[in-house]
């Protein structure tokens, strides 16, 4: 799976934060889940085009 998140951008974001290293896999699942949510669900609209209203 390719990675879908940008490490150093959530260690920013988190700012203060200490981040454990088996966080990203995790966070990298989550996005993953949700945009295979999303494809479906335009899908389901009978569109290509994947948009917000479909998270």
């Amino acid at each position: 799976m390719a990675d879908l998140i940008v490490k150093a951008a959530v260690k920013e974001y988190l700012d203060d934060k200490n981040v454990a290293s088996d966080f990203y896999d995790a966070l990298d699942e989550e996005v993953a889940e949700l945009l295979d949510d999303s494809a479906r669900r335009a899908e389901a609209n009978d569109r290509k085009t994947v948009q917000p209203r479909d998270l």
